[in-house]
């Protein structure tokens, strides 16, 4: 576990430095991976209609809804490796 942890922490670090910035899809795919990651299933409220980002934000992480901590570090840290 704290393997996955230094290695997850690493690649939150690389996320910020890749050489292009990914497309909206990928970005969304990537704040999901890290909330669950970091915090688990989304039991926050949904943003209303009129803030979209924070809607799509919320969408991607409670898609992922039942993924374990670890499987979440796990795919976040293969997602950023392939962007690299």
């Amino acid at each position: 576990m704290a393997d996955l942890q230094a290695t997850f922490d690493a690649a939150v670090a690389n996320s910020k430095n890749l050489s292009e910035r990914p497309d909206n899809a990928t970005l969304l795919k990537l704040y999901g991976l890290y909330k669950q990651g970091t915090a688990g299933d989304n039991t926050e409220k949904k943003p209303g209609f009129g803030d979209m980002v924070g809607r799509a934000k919320w969408d991607a992480w409670k898609a992922l809804k039942g993924t374990s901590n670890n499987d979440a570090m796990q795919q976040y840290i293969d997602l950023i490796k392939s962007l690299s």
